[in-house]
C-alpha cells in the first residue's frame, strides 16, 4: 500500500491552503460589522441585507443568469451537433476547415474574440445588449461542449445504434432513444461547463454588452476598482455556497448512479 511521503503531504497542504485560505478569509469578513473589509469590528449579517437591497447587483445577477442559461443551452445543442458531425461524418470536403473553426475559440485570446464580435455587431447594425452577449458566449463556449461530447462519442459502441436500426428505428429515433441517453452525461457536463464559463466571463461581455445589459462580473469588477465593499464579500460568499452545494449534489448523484449501475450488473449476472 502506497503512503504519502512528507514532501507530498506538505505540498498538498500548501497547495490547498493557497487555494482555500483566501476564500475562508473572504467568508469570515462577509460577516464583519465594519465597513472596512480589513478591520474586524464584530459579527453581523447586515451586509447580506444590504446586498439584497442593491438593485444594481440584483439586476446584474438576473442578466447574468439569463445569459448563462440561454447561451449554454444553445451552445450545447450546436456543440453536440458539431461533435456528432466530426466523429460520425467521416471524411468530407471542408472537414479540416470545419474542425478548425470549431476549435479556434479554444486557443483564441478573449480580447481578440471580444473585439472581433464587437466589430461584427457594429458592422451589421445590431444594438448591443443581452442578445449580443448571448451570441458571444455561445460562440466561445460551443467549442468546449464539442470537445466534451466528442470524447464520449469516440468511445461510443456504434453496434447499439445498428441494433436499434435493425429493430426498425429510424436514424432520428435511434439517436433519440439510444445514442442521446448514453451520451447524456457528456452533454450535461458540456452544458454545465458552458454555463460556468458564461457566469465567469468578463472580457468578452465587456466588449459585447450595452448600457442596458451589465453582467455580474462586470458589476463586481467596476465596484472593486473603487474599493472592495463588504457587499461584494457577501455576494462572493453566496456564490461559493451555491457552487459548493452544486458540487455536493453532483457528487451524490454520480455516486448513486454508480451504485445503481453495479446493482444492475450484479442482477444481470445472477440472471445469467
Amino acid at each position: 500500500m502506497n503512503r504519502l511521503s512528507w514532501f507530498n503531504t506538505v505540498s498538498l497542504t500548501l497547495g490547498f491552503a493557497f487555494l482555500y485560505i483566501p476564500m475562508i478569509i473572504l467568508i469570515i469578513f462577509s460577516f464583519n460589522e465594519s465597513k472596512l473589509v480589513t478591520v474586524w469590528a464584530g459579527f453581523s449579517t447586515k451586509w447580506y441585507g444590504e446586498l439584497f437591497q442593491n438593485e444594481q447587483i440584483l439586476d446584474a445577477a438576473w442578466v447574468t443568469l439569463r445569459v448563462a442559461v440561454f447561451s449554454s443551452t444553445i451552445a450545447t445543442i450546436l456543440g453536440t451537433a458539431a461533435a456528432y458531425v466530426l466523429v460520425r461524418g467521416g471524411r468530407f470536403f471542408g472537414r479540416t476547415l470545419f474542425s478548425g473553426m470549431i476549435y479556434a475559440p479554444l486557443v483564441m485570446p478573449e480580447v481578440i474574440t471580444g473585439l472581433s464580435l464587437l466589430l461584427l455587431f457594429i458592422g451589421i447594425g445590431l444594438d448591443r445588449g443581452i442578445l449580443t452577449i448571448v451570441l458571444a458566449h455561445t460562440t466561445f463556449s460551443m467549442c468546449f461542449v464539442s470537445v466534451v461530447v466528442s470524447s464520449r462519442l469516440v468511445t461510443f459502441d456504434q453496434s447499439l445504434e445498428e441494433a436499434a436500426l435493425d429493430l426498425g428505428c429510424s436514424p432520428a429515433q435511434a439517436f433519440r432513444l439510444v445514442t442521446l441517453p448514453i451520451i447524456a452525461p457528456a452533454v450535461i457536463s458540456g452544458w454545465l461547463l458552458a454555463f460556468t464559463l458564461s457566469l465567469d466571463d468578463l472580457v468578452i461581455a465587456s466588449f459585447t454588452s450595452g448600457p442596458s445589459a451589465t453582467t455580474l462580473p462586470m458589476r463586481i469588477f467596476s465596484a472593486v476598482r473603487l474599493g472592495v465593499s463588504p457587499e461584494i464579500n457577501a455576494l462572493s460568499t453566496i456564490m461559493i455556497a451555491v457552487v459548493t452545494l452544486g458540487v455536493i449534489a453532483a457528487s451524490l448523484a454520480t455516486k448513486r448512479a454508480m451504485v445503481r449501475q453495479k446493482q444492475d450488473e450484479m442482477a444481470a449476472a445472477r440472471t445469467e
